[in-house]
Order: structure tokens, then C-alpha cells, then sequence
């Protein structure tokens, strides 16, 4: 009998060209760059094409690259109608967008890589779209004169060009870029397991969602703004989080599966929340942030000695998304809007090298029942 690993932990399921992720090290490779070189300082653009091309694009096809994702962002009048239909029936934010991603294959046989672009592109108009529905506002037109980022934030909130500051586009496009792929994660492993069927892009990609909806896959930063806001001031921040651990309550934005020491992408955020906060956003909620962080690893390490429970992702992501004020509902589906290159760059890149999916299972169930007649 082989041996059994729950969860397919521990299997290395195929080889990739796109992510390195060193949980001993604590380590994130992406495309060859460290997530700390190269997230605070490209373009979300550069690393789409990045992920796609195997390296970075030159002045002109990067000019090329973004103009062609900026031409595809209007969302098909069929996407458009459901975001209406699902927002009158305050549909969360997840399930609309599950579904909404579905509809964009309507009416297009597109060879993969047009899928992958047209998937970047419409994401930001889908979430922006949505949220603003759901809000009694009507959606905006997507405008192809701004940048990736910059059209996600005006998606969203509604604000011009001359009304965004570069301070909320590079803290935005950090996170971006920082998520934007992370090894074979749940839903980047649903979406390779559904493209090895050979199909398309667009049922894989509504697959990775449908993944990423669940709590245990990207519902963390929520939690982790409302330890914040329940600690509420900093002299309450021990009493709190005493409490917690002692009823046995995991601390959300601390520990990872994966990382055994501190999470590499929750330096990168925590450099972006800093230079965010130094001038916008509430400093005062950033500095109980802070002591909020410190008192739990100084009470992880009393409760839990021996174990690495560093801050992660999660708290850093909860830090500077709300102050970049998006609203807690739409975490999720910002992170998604992340992750879209990744989730696309493993499905092209399973479509070129891998072999169909199909491990195999150890049947613990019963044998030889006799079948009583009725």
C-alpha cells in the first residue's frame, strides 16, 4: 500500500517555472525575483507579463502589452445583466463574482492566451461593477488611459485620475504584485487539475474562485482588521489577546501552513503600509495596528513557546487595504484581482507541459455488502 498524504501535503504534484515558495527559509521567488525586489517596485503589467513570458517586457511591449489589457476591460452585456440581477438579491461579493467570471467565454472560442488577458483585464470592471451595484450606484466605464491599478481604484470608487494619489496606486499595486502567485496553492491547484482536461481558461479561472471563496483560502484579512478594531486601544491589546489564546482561539494574520518563519510577502506589506500611512490614511488606527502585532507575538511565544507564529500576509494585507479604504467585504475579491495572472500563467503553462491530473484515492469504505431485494 502507498503511502497516504492528507491533503496532498507533502506531494510535489508537478514542476513550475513561476513560483518558488521556501517555507524553511522563508522565502518567495516569483519568476525568478524575490518578492521583496520586485513587488515594490513594478508594474502590475510587468508582472502579469512576467508570469506569462518567463521575463520582463522592454519600453515598447510593455507600452503594447498594457494598451492590448486596457482594450478588453468593458465586460460583455451578458456579464453585465447577471452583476445586475445578482446585486437586487444582495448576493455576496464572492458567489457574484464566481458567476460573473463564467459568462465571459459567452460568444468567444479565444485561443488561451486571449483568455488570460481578457481575465486580468475584466476582473477590476467585474469587482468595481458589482460593489458600486450593490451600493444603489451604477457602474463606471472603463477607461483605457490609466493604468491597471489605477482602473481598479477608479472601478471602485469612482475617482478621476487627477483625483488618485500615486501614494494609494503604488501601495495597491504593491499588494498586487505581492500576491499575485504563491506556489500550488488551493485555487491555483483547482484551476491547473480543471485546465488539464484541456479546457478552457475561463472554467478554470471560475474554478480558482470558487476555491478562494472558502474561509480556510482567502478569508483572513477580514478576521484579522476585526481583532484590530475589537482591541480597539493599545493598553487593551494584551487583555484581548490573552483571552483569545487561552479559550484556544487561533489569532488570525499569525502563523502560516506553509512558512516556519516570518512570512516574506508580510515584509513587503508591511513596507507598503508604512509608506502609505506616512502620509494618508488613519495613523493613529496604523500605530494600534503596530502594538496590536507586538503583544500577539509577545503572547504567542509565552502560549505557544517552540512554534514560529510570526505575523503573516494576512495582517499587513488587513493593514493597508483598509487604509486604502476598501471595504472589508471586497478583501477577497481585491486578492483575486491579484491573483488572476497567476492563476493564468499556471493554467498556460499546464496546457504546454502538464499531463492530465488523476491521483489516486485509498478506499476506506466497506466491501462484499449483500444487496437486500426490495
Amino acid at each position: 500500500m502507498s503511502a497516504r498524504h492528507e491533503g496532498l501535503e507533502g506531494v510535489t504534484a508537478t514542476t513550475t517555472r513561476l513560483s518558488l515558495v521556501d517555507g524553511t527559509a522563508g522565502r518567495l521567488i516569483l519568476a525568478g525575483y524575490a518578492v521583496e525586489e520586485i513587488a515594490p517596485r513594478a508594474k502590475f503589467e510587468e508582472m502579469a507579463y512576467l508570469l506569462w513570458n518567463g521575463r520582463l517586457p522592454g519600453r515598447e511591449e510593455f507600452k503594447a502589452f498594457r494598451t492590448d489589457l486596457a482594450s478588453r476591460r468593458r465586460l460583455p452585456s451578458t456579464t453585465s445583466y447577471l452583476l445586475r440581477e445578482v446585486a437586487a438579491r444582495w448576493t455576496p461579493v464572492m458567489d457574484a463574482l464566481r458567476m460573473a467570471v463564467a459568462t465571459l467565454s459567452l460568444g468567444q472560442q479565444a485561443a488561451p492566451e486571449e483568455q488570460a488577458c481578457t481575465l486580468v483585464a475584466a476582473f477590476p470592471t467585474m469587482v468595481g461593477a458589482y460593489w458600486r451595484l450593490r451600493n444603489g450606484q451604477q457602474p463606471l466605464e472603463p477607461r483605457e488611459d490609466l493604468s491597471h491599478a489605477e482602473h481598479c481604484i477608479h472601478q471602485i470608487f469612482g475617482l478621476e485620475a487627477d483625483g488618485i494619489r500615486t501614494e494609494r496606486v503604488r501601495g495597491l499595486e504593491t499588494y498586487l504584485n505581492t500576491v499575485c502567485d504563491h506556489g500550488l496553492n488551493a485555487s491555483t491547484f483547482a484551476a491547473r487539475v480543471i485546465v488539464s482536461t484541456r479546457s478552457d481558461l475561463i472554467s478554470a479561472i471560475t474554478g480558482a474562485v470558487g476555491a478562494l471563496k472558502g474561509p480556510l483560502h482567502g478569508g483572513a484579512p477580514g478576521p484579522a482588521l476585526d481583532m484590530v478594531f475589537e482591541i480597539g486601544a493599545a493598553e487593551r491589546a494584551d487583555e484581548v489577546i490573552r483571552a483569545k489564546l487561552q479559550r484556544g482561539e487561533r489569532l488570525m494574520g499569525f502563523g502560516h501552513r506553509v512558512y516556519r518563519t516570518r512570512d516574506p510577502r508580510a515584509d513587503v506589506l508591511a513596507a507598503a503600509a508604512k509608506q502609505f500611512y506616512a502620509s494618508e490614511g488613519d495613523r493613529q488606527f496604523y500605530a494600534l495596528a503596530q502594538q496590536v502585532e507586538k503583544a500577539a507575538l509577545r503572547l504567542l511565544a509565552e502560549y505557544k513557546p517552540g512554534r514560529r507564529l510570526d505575523t503573516n500576509v494576512e495582517f499587513y494585507t488587513a493593514l493597508l487595504l483598509h487604509g486604502l479604504d476598501v471595504p472589508k467585504e471586497l478583501f477577497t475579491a481585491i486578492f483575486a484581482i491579484g491573483r488572476v495572472p497567476g492563476w493564468t500563467a499556471h493554467c498556460l503553462e499546464q496546457l504546454r507541459d502538464g499531463r492530465l491530473i488523476r491521483p489516486h484515492a485509498e478506499y476506506i469504505g466497506p466491501v462484499g455488502l449483500p444487496f437486500p431485494p426490495l
